[in-house]
């Protein structure tokens, strides 16, 4: 059986499921009793990896008593690695390494995907939230957010934004800032972030929302300028430079989240041990430094019913978006 969500009744039902079918699946006190599989659903050297990897080599499996092997299954935009995790069997042994952009994103987006992730997966944790940070051509005579809003309503469309490729999370998040703000800017997607970065230091766009890790160097050598970060709070890289809540977009707090997500079905049990490996990593001073050196934060969910929750808010948060827009990825 499976559950579709954790709301009211439904989490009763569902615990009782999992709870019945723990010995169905043999979820015993030996658990894991074997390697296990992290499915990466990009290629090697992304963000993604590189988080996935720290969480791993740095003490889940120590935790775990196991070793775990990082499997990369890149392709269509993260779906196939994320398909391959959904058809895994729920005993405990696979589990996803999952981000915004495959989990919330695309499910509106490619609209022949048979994926669903709040129906075929269960959150077990929110690991790390990469910022996002504003950042703009320096011959643009703009020096903050309200500034750029009020170049952009002077001048519509006559700044080009970029973004690494249509319906990905950096041009969603700009596309929601500009139905914020009630500016127009004209989209231009590219091949990747990387690309998207050097168009913008081209000046071939003037506007773009990159992570942190990719516009760092750039702000900090002067070719860039940055606006704000897309943060809860700001950043100790640029202690000066305001959040866009602060800048007076307050639905505008998250980068590019990741946690960890199994095939639904998983017992309860095995749930519950996961969640409490994976947190006690994700406590380690260690780990807090690693992630941020790779341009993230660590962001632990309060339960696997928490994140969970958190899947199915921004995957409707993120589907009214695309649908407004009217982008379909066949």
């Amino acid at each position: 059986m499976k559950c579709t969500g954790y709301g009211s009744v439904l989490v009763s039902v569902c615990i009782l499921v999992w709870t019945g079918g723990a010995a169905a699946a043999q979820p015993n006190a030996d658990y894991p009793a074997r390697p296990l599989r992290m499915i990466v659903p990009f290629s090697p050297g992304g963000a993604s990896d590189i988080i996935g990897r720290i969480i791993v080599s740095s003490g889940l499996s120590e935790e775990l008593g196991q070793q775990i092997v990082v499997d990369n299954r890149a392709g269509a935009n993260g779906n196939i690695g994320a398909q391959i995790a959904a058809s895994a069997a729920a005993d405990g042994y696979t589990f996803l390494f999952g981000s915004v952009g495959v989990m919330s994103i695309n499910p509106s987006l490619y609209v022949g995907s048979t994926l669903k992730p709040t129906r075929d997966f269960i959150g077990l944790t929110q690991v790390a939230d990469i910022p996002g940070t504003l950042v703009v051509h320096p011959s643009l005579p703009v020096d903050s957010v309200a500034q750029l809003i009020s170049y952009a309503k002077a001048h519509p469309g006559k700044l080009n934004f970029g973004s690494s490729g249509t319906g990905s999370i950096n041009q969603l998040q700009i596309e929601f800032f500009m139905r914020a703000a009630g500016i127009k800017m004209v989209h231009v997607p590219f091949k990747g972030g990387g690309p998207a970065a050097l168009a913008l230091l081209a000046n071939e766009v003037q506007v773009y929302l990159s992570t942190l890790s990719t516009s760092l160097t750039y702000v900090k050598a002067g070719k860039i300028r940055i606006l704000a970060v897309v943060a809860p709070k700001r950043r100790p890289e640029f202690p000066d430079v305001p959040t866009l809540a602060e800048s007076g977009f307050p639905g505008m707090t998250t980068g590019t989240w990741q946690g960890l997500f199994l095939p639904r079905g998983a017992p309860r049990k095995i749930v519950d041990k996961l969640y409490a490996a994976t947190v006690r990593v994700l406590e380690r001073t260690e780990i807090r430094t690693r992630i941020a050196g790779a341009g993230g934060g660590v962001v632990i969910s309060e339960s696997p019913e928490a994140f969970t929750a958190f899947l199915a808010s921004e995957t409707e948060r993120w589907a009214k978006l695309v649908k407004e827009l009217g982008l379909v990825v066949k």
